[in-house]
């Protein structure tokens, strides 16, 4: 190849800088970025020059990753959890003296953020599961004491939603059959009642949104009664549902609501790339000058509590993150930065969406990544398996296609069946599908680019993280034939352990798991048999499995019984595990170690670049 080798540093070291937010009030911007080598949150003035703001944060630990503005300006909330436990802390800072509180220090209980509301600007609701490992109660946090009051008993839900008020008026209760209820209430003295039952089927196209202005209707988007995922008005009292905005194909992936109306002004669709529908006329306007500005896809990440002015990304697939402040009355965007400016200084890989037909006759979507300035042929390929599975990959900036198209590899990313975003019927084409008709859809689309000319055959890998792990364990377990290695990152080796060891506050969802992968107690050998321990001893192809000690979701156990048994059968593999790690990687310098490895690893038995 003759392009230069883009740096690891540059691809998965820290961002320069992310996540802007402004102020409720608008004077003010805050930012993520390095403090001492660890991501914290920054502010400054806004029209300031970014060089002279301050880190109001002092993580030396895991790094800041989200955060958000309180609505009395000021104090800034972040969750933290420990080595990746994924026990959130809820964690405050007082711009005005500095001070940092520990606003949930209780050991071994989950915070979330559960509503904040420009008219409530010294009250947060946080769900916590302090009582009940397994259900997270609604407490009202007043902001000037850190007082934590409970407000709801959850008698079952997995979620609430408050009205305008703040009143917690509804709720979404998982059935034991894998179905859904939303519940409601007029006032926070009746009885929660039934407003809307739907079956497993259109449980992951379905979810309430919000409340409307007046209390007496709820936006959802909603498959019932259609493929996919509509955005809907439902009546409370008669239950009558009036469809606002829907495709045949793809669920609605995003609704903006108007901050003080509450009605919907625009929806957006994850196609093969990000699309708009405006429902208000009044935005319009905006939304068509901020998308002349660039050519990536749009997202609007914020606004002040006015409204007037904006916060918006810029999504390209061979560039960084570019992030604009727009002032809606003067009509006019400001750049504010990059997320990593160094990746300018490299020739990055076009993403490009493709499509083929299964075995079955079922489309699966997808999109490739060539190594720039080289042919298209016969080419060493890793297939890149997104996590969930009820996820998908999207068209954009990722650092993993570019950096394996950089090292020389054509990176192929599947949107097999049991992907979200195409409708109810697709994602209901994965259900007991592990390791089956899913993995197959893998394998029809490198059969697909080896048609094309694209991929060499003999020098195909499989690669991924969480069901993207199993799938490369299964990869090399059931299908050792078809790739040269697999790389599983924090993925599940046995079904049935994974099922059996869930963390607490997924409990309310395991019908979820038992209807969609399968159920260990009526259906142990059919999750054995889906599982890739039970022919680890057929393994034939080299393995690299890296794995975070802390992971709630996927115990170590998962990766260390495969361990074992390559290690007894003396299987080629590499492992990898983090002490101070969870379901994934936060720290840049084990997410640098992991990805020296993996390219390392893929070099070894592909024959792509490698960075000394």
């Amino acid at each position: 190849m003759t392009v230069p080798l883009v740096p690891r540093q540059v691809l998965f070291g820290n961002p320069e800088r992310i996540s802007p937010r402004i102020s409720p009030d608008g004077t003010r911007l805050a930012w993520i970025a390095p403090d001492e080598g660890v991501l914290n949150v920054w502010v400054g003035n806004v029209g300031a020059a970014l060089e002279v703001a301050t880190a109001v944060t002092k993580d030396r630990d895991r790094g800041i990753r989200s955060y958000f503005w309180a609505h009395d300006n000021r104090h800034l909330l972040y969750v933290q959890d420990v080595g990746g436990d994924e026990d959130w802390h809820l964690i405050d800072v007082d711009l005005d003296t500095g001070a940092t509180r520990d606003l949930t220090p209780y050991e071994g209980v989950q915070a979330r953020v559960e509503d904040s509301d420009k008219r409530f600007p010294d009250t947060i609701l946080v769900g916590l599961n302090r009582d009940n490992p397994q259900l997270h109660d609604v407490y009202r946090l007043d902001l000037p004491s850190g007082e934590l009051e409970k407000i709801v008993e959850n008698p079952g839900f997995i979620g609430f939603l408050a009205d305008v008020d703040f009143n917690v008026r509804a709720g979404l209760a998982p059935l034991p059959d894998g179905g859904m209820v939303v519940m409601v209430r007029d006032t926070v003295d009746d009885e929660w009642r039934e407003l809307l039952k739907y079956g497993q089927d259109d449980s992951l196209t379905t979810e309430p949104a919000a409340f409307t202005q007046d209390g007496a209707g709820i936006w959802m988007v909603s498959s019932v009664g259609a493929n996919a995922g509509r955005l809907v008005k439902f009546d409370i009292a008669t239950g009558e549902t009036t469809v606002v905005a829907e495709d045949p194909q793809y669920d609605v992936a995003g609704v903006r609501l108007h901050p003080d109306t509450r009605e919907p002004q625009a929806v957006t669709y994850v196609k093969e790339r990000a699309t708009y529908e405006i429902l208000d006329p009044e935005i319009r306007d905006d939304v068509e000058r901020l998308q002349a500005l660039d050519p990536g896809d749009l997202t609007l990440t914020g606004h002040d509590d006015t409204d007037r002015t904006w916060l918006a990304a810029f999504m390209n697939d061979d560039g960084p993150v570019r992030y604009y402040a727009y002032d809606r009355d003067a009509k006019q965007a400001t750049f504010l930065f990059e997320h990593q400016p160094a990746l300018s200084q490299y020739e990055l890989a076009k993403m490009e969406p493709f499509s083929y037909t299964a075995r079955d006759g079922l489309t699966i979507h997808g999109y490739l990544t060539f190594p720039p300035g080289e042919s298209r042929e016969n080419l060493p390929t890793v297939l890149n398996v997104h996590g969930g599975p009820w996820a998908r990959d999207t068209w954009g900036y990722n650092s993993e296609a570019q950096w394996l198209a950089n090292r020389g590899y054509l990176c192929v990313q599947v949107n097999f069946r049991g992907s979200t975003g195409y409708g109810k019927d697709f994602v209901n084409a994965g259900d007991k599908e592990w390791g089956a008709k899913m993995h197959d859809d893998l394998l029809d689309g490198v059969d697909w680019v080896v048609a094309q000319g694209y991929a060499d055959r003999t020098k195909v890998a499989i690669y991924g993280g969480s069901y993207g792990g199993y799938a490369a364990l299964a990869g090399a377990a059931f299908t050792p034939d078809v790739f040269a290695c697999a790389v599983d990152i924090v993925g599940p080796s046995n079904l049935e352990t994974l099922i059996e060891s869930i963390p607490p506050y997924w409990a309310p969802l395991i019908a979820q798991f038992h209807t969609r992968v399968g159920n260990p107690e009526t259906e142990p050998d059919f999750l054995w048999a889906r599982s890739p321990l039970s022919k680890a001893g057929d393994i034939r192809i080299p393995l690299l499995i890296a794995q975070g000690a802390n992971d709630p979701r996927v115990k170590q156990a998962e990766s260390e019984q495969i361990v074992a048994v390559l290690t007894e059968k003396g299987i080629d593999h590499e492992y990898m595990l983090f002490p101070d790690e969870g379901h994934g990687f936060a720290k840049p310098e084990n997410r640098l170690t992991f990805y020296a490895g993996a390219e390392r690893f893929l070099a070894k038995h592909l024959g792509g670049r490698f960075e000394a």
